[in-house]
């Protein structure tokens, strides 16, 4: 991607709009992608939002989050190496400097990585020997493995001594939160390789896993809900500078740090967005008009966002008043007179596109799948079990915890009155048993303490007192290969059952497999 800026043959308008469109395309791509100035991130695309403006002959790239608000106008853009360089300037600031969006959050260089994640495997081994005398370390590595889904982010090994072992597992401290909140899916995985690999020599007890100190939350909630017969459950914090350790307690399963949100009164919602809604389904009248909260409405089109409506205050007054904001992803843009052009174009490519008979090659049609999904079961909750109730449901309901802010798919409630948590995954994910069960655990946590019904959900229903259904769902042949082994890990006081959708799911939601836990479950996982 070549520079834009300097075509002495193009117009001043012609070259800001062409730097709009790639930058524009480059982050509707990268979800997950962080923003760079002089070396150091400045904002983080999945928290922050940002808006482009290619008009009056200047790009301008404007973005804000809780802590910063930036806007940088953009003279030159170049991809290089997977992140896209950009040469911007601040106002006021006749100089230019270097803008750098990177679609990894990672943006430490390959060799960087490598020597970082080295060094760690030789800090593990000393904190092995030291801690666990007796015990005899095997190597460790953290060298790819991708046919048993192992790669370089983890360390691990196995600890002996006489015929019993443990699997041994590690995450390094400039690893991203969010691979330390995924190890424990690898562990198990680990876990599960080491006892085959020695089942006829060594017993292989359980696993040691071992993350940065104060990194441990979200780990330690979804380790308490694992079978306790099936394996020895241990869980350390490492502090990497003094090489020492300290386990952490996991049999406590009340130890969940999580609140929950007030349901929304959806009524006063809906009549203060009434004029909004009606305007923007005079445009796409399939739109799917969906309450965030008492001040926001969002506006969807087969789960694609593509507008809010916004109630705050007026700048030029002291009323409140309703404002849209438009854009797919991080991108938000105020509606005005001027960009409402822009604005419709926009819609009408999403309403063309955005339709079961799409081209499935654009990517307007791809982006979001899952929440396409969750569109669909909302509006036919019965496809998926028939003991579900259709009238009485919540989807992208929010769950705060320590370490992060959920949303839970869809929270539903059978005809008896039993919660039903429904995680629903449009493509291929290892972690869809671990995600399911941690939202499992929040929903269990709430509704042991009669939380649901005092925030205001599941107004006039009686709720069950037993403990709460995960329904998984993924398409039938996008399931990961590794999802029954970490199924047959969970505890057995989990009643869940997996859902193999069909492929032609956006045309047809329908259930092509069920699957339950064995009867066995409460039994070691090599049994079964």
């Amino acid at each position: 991607m070549g520079r834009q800026a300097k075509n002495p043959r193009s117009s001043s308008l012609i070259a800001a709009e062409a730097l709009t469109r790639t930058i524009g395309d480059y982050l509707a791509g990268s979800r997950n992608a962080i923003v760079l100035e002089d070396g150091a991130a400045i904002f983080d695309l999945t928290r922050s939002k940002y808006s482009l403006s290619g008009e009056h002959g200047k790009c301008l790239l404007h973005l804000w989050s809780d802590e910063r608000n930036a806007v940088r106008r953009v003279i030159e853009a170049e991809e290089r190496r997977g992140s896209l360089q950009l040469t911007v300037q601040r106002m006021g600031q006749p100089r230019p400097t270097k803008l750098e969006i990177c679609r990894n959050q990672d943006s430490r260089t390959p060799a960087a990585r490598k020597a970082v994640r080295a060094a760690y495997q030789g800090k593990l081994q000393r904190v092995l020997e030291r801690q666990f005398v007796g015990f005899h370390v095997t190597h460790i590595t953290s060298g790819a493995d991708l046919e048993r889904s192992f790669g370089p982010v983890y360390a691990r090994g196995l600890l002996r001594r006489g015929q019993s072992a443990f699997a041994v597992f590690g995450v390094n401290a400039q690893e991203a939160q969010s691979s330390i909140d995924a190890s424990l899916t690898s562990a198990i995985l680990w876990l599960d390789v080491c006892r085959q690999s020695h089942v006829s020599k060594t017993h292989v007890e359980g696993v040691k896993l071992f993350v940065p100190a104060g990194t441990a939350a979200l780990v330690r909630a979804r380790m308490s809900q694992l079978n306790p017969v099936a394996a020895k459950w241990q869980l350390h914090e490492v502090n990497e500078l003094e090489e020492t350790i300290h386990e952490l307690d996991c049999s406590d399963r009340g130890n969940i740090e999580t609140r929950l949100v007030r349901c929304t009164d959806e009524d006063a919602a809906h009549e203060r967005f009434a004029a909004a809604r009606a305007a923007i389904r005079e445009i796409i009248p399939e739109a799917e008009a969906t309450i965030l909260s008492a001040g926001e409405m969002a506006f969807r089109c087969h789960g694609l966002e593509f507008a809010r409506a916004r109630w705050g205050p007026d700048e030029l007054s002291f009323r409140n008043r309703v404002e849209i904001v438009f854009g797919v992803g991080a991108e938000e843009t105020v509606l005005t007179e001027e960009n409402h052009p822009r604005f419709l174009r926009g819609i009408h490519e999403i309403a063309e596109v955005r339709h079961a008979e799409g081209p499935r090659d654009h990517p307007l049609w791809r982006l979001q799948p899952e929440r396409w999904l969750e569109t669909l079961a909302m509006q036919n909750l019965r496809a998926l079990d028939e003991r579900l109730d259709a009238a009485c449901r919540y989807s992208q309901m929010p769950a705060f915890s320590a370490a992060d802010r959920a949303m839970i798919d869809v929270l539903a409630v059978t005809r008896e009155g039993r919660l039903s948590v429904l995680e629903l995954k449009a493509e291929e994910d290892i972690h869809l048993p671990m995600q399911g069960l941690d939202y499992w655990s929040r929903v269990a946590w709430h509704h042991t303490r009669g939380e649901f019904q005092r925030f205001g959900y599941f107004p006039g229903r009686e709720l069950s007192p037993l403990k709460p259904l995960l329904m998984l769902v993924a398409p039938a042949l996008h399931v990961h290969p590794s999802t029954d082994t970490l199924l047959r890990y969970l505890s057995p006081e989990i009643d869940w059952i997996f859902l193999g959708i069909d492929e032609r799911w956006r045309e047809n939601l329908r259930v092509v497999f069920r699957k339950r836990p064995e009867t066995r479950t409460n039994q070691d996982p090599r049994a079964a």
